[in-house]
């Protein structure tokens, strides 16, 4: 596979220069292309004030904003897009034809291995593959609004799309941190297809006076936890965009339903708003009339779309949380309003819409069950994805359960040499389930956190024993639990997006999956001290630096460093116990300041000698461990230390840091700690 490393842009409206920003700050080098300077040079500025708003933010730094400008270059008509253009995006008008004409260039232009990309919401992929000269290097995209912003983009390959292209279309959004959904090209592909009916159901019971267009917000708002209701969504987004989506489902799904209201029509037609004002009074009776409609309809068409195979129900949920920013996805709140209810709701609204509800959804009696970790197998290599993007692959019950299954599985099949695993969307694994915690203390059910961290305990060692050699793809964040899973691993491939920390003691406990152990026996004891104790976060070159990533590589060049590791196998010495460049700045200064000489000193809150209060880094350090919880501090640096006397025996070492597990848990301070994130707040500790 040639991996995409340039871009290049058909358009440099709204969507365009969006599409080029983010590929820009995720270091492609990009072409802003339009017909006319006049449009480059507004995308120009769109971006710029863009990132204007990002420096005032604290997004970015200044500097950091010129070389993200300075990665895209303005250029005036398509036919003088470079000719080596790796990957070209079309983000021109919804026009068949206008689209058509686009590529028609672009083949003329573009060398052989440049694959063309359309960035669609309803156009038919297939078809456009078709008009184009090179339909097995084609490929439909669906990036949502501000795709700078947005995490969610829909993949959709045309039936002649070759499974190269695919592949590097999907590292080229994996790469930008996107949550990837790879559809079928079928109309409105994934989230439109449920949500623009959505819209035009508002709009059908405003037209029958069922209630003021502030009361259906109202409702809407409540029934599916939304920050807007769908009429004040399509005052932002504009009712043109959703007359024509809905019409074009209509007529493609051959769903009168579907059929723009009248009252949408005649709004457009008087280029107005929705009115939508503060009457948001209705009856119990009526709020029921206007959730069930809205419910029904939503798990009537996810329950199509499952059916068709356009995607999962997991995807269609993540659809829903990621793109729309929905709390929960439509199969989600089914489980949350009982599946009875929402078979009711869907059949009801199937028969207002004249078709069949699904077998497989009319038939559901029992809580619907979700699947988080998938497993790809391509030769000698398995690859188990958790795909929970929408929680930053957060570690709970039924995924720790499910990956213990999956690496059964693949431990199991002798014909794999080699077990990689990846997080899905931006981060590797963003840590445990903190709400889990919270909850169960707050119970008095602290012996279900021991169960849970046990049960963890099994299952990284299914990585840690197994005969295949492990890599851990930490392209992105991991933090706390999912930095443990990544340890428990041969090997740790990072990129430059590669972010490492240990929050624990900042939030009240201790890594309790292995963090305390397999640290310092990777890095050493006063590189372990400077990830844990202080929680400091770690980039690629400093995580490197200390051991904790083996490899790191440019983002297109990942699939090459997995090779490489598949032929090499199993390393020789997993645990080398000292940092791999100890002339980095970050390993130098935890060499020093954290040497055993100086740990009674910090341990009681005080600078080592020969240290100056003043000096950034060390001031850093002592400020850190000032805010963390004195108990957590100090059973870390203890389990920390038993790594050191249990030597080898690394099962001793994972023993002695689950058996201070209920005792951290019990304390007042872990639940301040952990309710403290919860809620966006500083804590307050006690030493209790």
């Amino acid at each position: 596979m040639r991996p995409v490393e340039t871009v290049a842009i058909i358009g440099a409206g709204n969507m365009g220069s969006g599409i080029a920003q983010k590929s820009a700050q995720e270091e492609f080098e990009v072409q802003m292309v339009d017909r006319e300077l006049q449009w480059v040079e507004r995308g120009q500025q769109i971006i710029a004030d863009f990132l204007g708003e990002a420096i005032e933010r604290r997004i970015f730094r200044e500097a950091e904003v010129e070389a993200i400008k300075g990665r895209i270059t303005g250029v005036v008509g398509t036919e003088n897009v470079a000719s080596d253009t790796d990957l070209v995006i079309e983000a021109v008008f919804e026009n068949f034809d206008i689209k058509t004409a686009v590529f028609a260039t672009l083949d003329e232009v573009c060398d052989e291995h440049t694959i063309l990309a359309s960035n669609t919401s309803s156009l038919s992929v297939n078809a456009l593959a078709e008009a184009t000269g090179r339909p097995d290097r084609f490929v439909g995209l669906h990036f949502f609004f501000h795709p700078a912003k947005n995490r969610l983009i829909e993949i959709i390959p045309a039936e002649s799309t070759s499974q190269e292209s695919l592949d590097a279309v999907e590292q080229y959004c994996k790469t930008m941190g996107k949550v990837v959904i790879i559809c079928k090209d079928r109309p409105g592909f994934v989230v439109n297809r449920f949500f623009v009916p959505w819209l035009n159901e508002a709009c059908l019971l405003l037209k029958e006076g069922v209630a003021s267009a502030a009361a259906i917000d109202a409702v809407a708002m409540k029934a599916f936890r939304i920050g807007l209701g769908p009429f004040a969504l399509m005052n932002l987004t504009g009712p043109p965009i959703a007359l024509h989506a809905t019409d074009y489902l209509a007529e493609q799904l051959d769903t009168p339903r579907y059929t723009g209201a009248q009252n949408l029509r005649e709004l457009i037609a008087a280029d107005e708003q929705w009115v939508i004002g503060d009457d948001t009074d209705c009856s119990e009776e009526t709020a029921t009339l206007i959730s069930e409609r809205l419910l029904g309809q939503i798990f009537a068409v996810s329950a199509q779309i499952v059916e068709e195979e356009i995607c999962s129900k997991e995807d269609v949920d993540r659809g829903a949380k990621v793109g729309l920013r929905w709390a929960r996805g439509p199969f989600e709140l089914a489980n949350r309003i009982g599946i009875d209810n929402a078979v009711r709701m869907a059949s009801a609204y199937s028969e207002l819409a004249g078709f069949e509800l699904p077998e497989w959804f009319a038939q559901t009696s029992e809580p619907l069950e979700f699947n988080f970790v998938d497993i790809i197998i391509d030769g000698e290599v398995a690859t188990i994805q958790i795909n929970r993007p929408e929680a930053m692959n957060a570690l709970n019950e039924t995924l720790v359960s499910q990956l213990g299954a999956a690496l059964d599985e693949v431990n199991a099949l002798d014909e794999i040499s080699t077990i990689i695993l990846e997080g899905a969307g931006k981060a590797f694994v963003a840590g445990a389930d903190v709400k889990f915690f919270v909850d169960k203390i707050r119970a008095d059910s602290i012996q279900d956190i021991y169960d849970f961290t046990a049960f963890g305990h099994e299952v990284f060692n299914k990585l840690e024993n197994s005969t295949k050699t492990t890599i851990a793809l930490t392209t992105g964040l991991a933090l706390g639990g999912g930095l443990e899973l990544a340890l428990a691993c041969d090997y740790r491939i990072g990129t430059r997006r590669s972010q490492f920390r240990f929050p624990e003691t900042g939030i009240g406990i201790y890594p309790g999956l292995g963090g305390t152990q397999r640290t310092p026996r990777i890095c050493g004891i006063e590189a372990a001290r400077y990830a844990v104790l202080a929680g400091n976060f770690l980039d690629a070159n400093g995580a490197l630096a200390l051991g904790l990533l083996t490899h790191l590589v440019e983002p297109a060049n990942v699939r090459d460093a997995v090779d490489d590791l598949v032929e090499s196998g199993k390393p020789a010495n997993k645990y080398p116990g000292s940092p791999a460049d100890s002339t980095h700045p970050a390993a130098a200064f935890a060499l020093n300041f954290y040497a055993d000489k100086n740990m009674a000193a910090l341990n009681s809150g005080q600078c080592p000698d020969g240290f100056n209060v003043e000096d950034r880094m060390v001031g850093r350090q002592l400020k850190a461990m000032s805010r963390a919880a004195p108990i957590a501090l100090k059973m870390s640096s203890e389990l920390l230390d038993a790594a050191i006397s249990t030597g080898e025996d690394l099962d001793a070492g994972l023993a002695l840091e689950l058996s201070k597990l209920n005792d951290i848990f019990a304390t007042e301070d872990a639940l301040e700690g952990l309710s403290a994130l919860i809620e966006g707040r500083r804590p307050t500790y006690t030493n209790s």
